[in-house]
């Protein structure tokens, strides 16, 4: 079965396969030259001369030197075990021991600290790591300081807040609704939602109207999800009450759902 998700075509800064090496191996033993090679595996120069040099063996007791795509391979491998990340703690221990005593002792910074120890000649610059470092040593559990010891940085809000742009506004908060409707003690105040079913965009929804203080409830189904079918809704109401509508209904409450938006019959708030 094919897989669709093979592909041959190199990725920019993806190091070279096993497979690649084997192809290297076998065309320099049909003669081809190295940027003939680079150009069929579609790499750079440098990465297949530079490659075909760290997998060069010598043969019969020196006398033939030839490329091996498992020497590259093995030796490959062995400079990605000593590729790790390399941190300087051991190299700087005095610095730690000198930041650690100030922070708990004086109440200082990371960053005083450092700039202290710089100013006065405590400690040379290579003896020290950068403020940053210092952070990250404290967040990786790397010296004898917790985020606790630092209260200027658990004050700091270090998170990006994303500032939402074009928000929708649609119309006066909750908040601002007369403390008599919040009692609940006059009739007439109800509160506006839609029930949904399947979240197809032609489906068929409920409309319902419940009033505060005596729980009374109104359920009116309609053909879909809009907000000109909430109008149509209400504007039939209006029309079956008459001369009582403005008595039924002396405020509805709506929530922020777009089919609300253009519902402007009587006062709605919004929660």
């Amino acid at each position: 079965m094919d897989n669709p998700d093979y592909t041959i075509e190199h990725r920019k800064g993806q190091h070279l396969s096993s497979e690649e090496r084997h192809d290297i191996e076998v065309h320099l033993r049909d003669g081809w030259s190295t940027y003939k090679i680079a150009k069929h595996l579609g790499r750079p120069y440098n990465t297949i001369k530079n490659e075909i040099q760290r997998g060069t063996v010598l043969l019969y007791d020196g006398k033939v030197s030839r490329y091996k795509a498992k020497a590259g391979e093995e030796k490959y491998r062995k400079n990605r075990r000593s590729s790790t990340r390399k941190y300087r703690c051991l190299e700087t221990v005095p610095f730690l021991r000198y930041v650690e005593k100030m922070v708990r002792e004086e109440g200082w910074s990371l960053d005083a600290c450092w700039g202290h120890a710089l100013e006065s000649g405590l400690f040379q610059r290579e003896e020290m790591v950068c403020t940053k470092t210092l952070y990250n040593y404290v967040d990786l559990g790397m010296i004898d300081l917790k985020n606790i010891d630092l209260p200027e940085k658990l004050s700091r809000n270090t998170k990006k807040r994303k500032v939402r742009e074009n928000k929708k506004i649609l119309g006066d908060s909750i908040d601002l609704r007369e403390e008599r409707i919040e009692n609940r003690k006059d009739f007439g105040n109800w509160e506006i939602d839609s029930v949904l079913g399947k979240k197809k965009p032609r489906e068929p929804c409920v409309m319902t109207l419940a009033e505060r203080k005596l729980r009374v409830s109104i359920w009116l189904k309609r053909p879909n999800h809009s907000a000109d079918a909430m109008m149509e809704a209400m504007e039939k109401l209006k029309a079956e009450y008459g001369a009582h509508f403005s008595n039924v209904f002396q405020s509805i409450t709506a929530d922020n759902g777009s089919e609300f938006t253009i519902y402007q019959i009587v006062r709605i708030g919004r929660r």
